[in-house]
């Protein structure tokens, strides 16, 4: 799994013009699944992003997590995460995950912020969104899950 991890003020997701979606302070996550992406990578995935220290103390050092501050998390399924663009002018997407599969991790990943107590709002899996996001810093980070085990 890959997750563009970008530290927000605010963000909010469309879906047909409405909006489906909505935080303030905390993260919004693209997150891409490949094909033999598992539970154990939505987990790991999932316990990083909550603890990561990408957020300010007192002394303006990036020192507390998304736990620690009470954020919240907007979370956007982005299967282009797995684009390759090596070749041609196109983008490839062989490599990320059947829709199905997709849905089913990104589900669970979620599943488990919530349980960590995390407020997760979403978009809509296979829709075309609109995600609005005004960016804090700006503080972006990439996490691939399997480049962490």
């Amino acid at each position: 799994m890959r997750a563009v991890i970008q530290r927000v003020k605010k963000g909010s997701v469309k879906v047909e013009g409405k909006r489906v979606g909505e935080i303030g302070t905390g993260l919004v996550i693209l997150l891409g699944v490949t094909h033999d992406d598992t539970d154990e990578d939505a987990k790991y995935l999932a316990e990083k992003i909550c603890n990561l220290r990408i957020f300010e103390d007192e002394e303006g050092k990036l020192n507390l997590s998304l736990l620690d501050i009470g954020g919240a998390i907007l979370s956007v399924s982005q299967f282009t995460l797995y684009g390759d663009c090596r070749k041609g002018r196109r983008p490839s997407f062989t490599d990320a995950a059947h829709p199905e599969k997709a849905k089913e991790l990104y589900e669970v990943f979620n599943k488990l912020l919530v349980e960590k107590g995390i407020k997760v709002e979403t978009g809509v899996f296979q829709a075309y969104m609109e995600v609005e996001i005004i960016n804090d810093g700006p503080v972006t980070m990439l996490l691939d899950s399997k480049k962490g085990f």
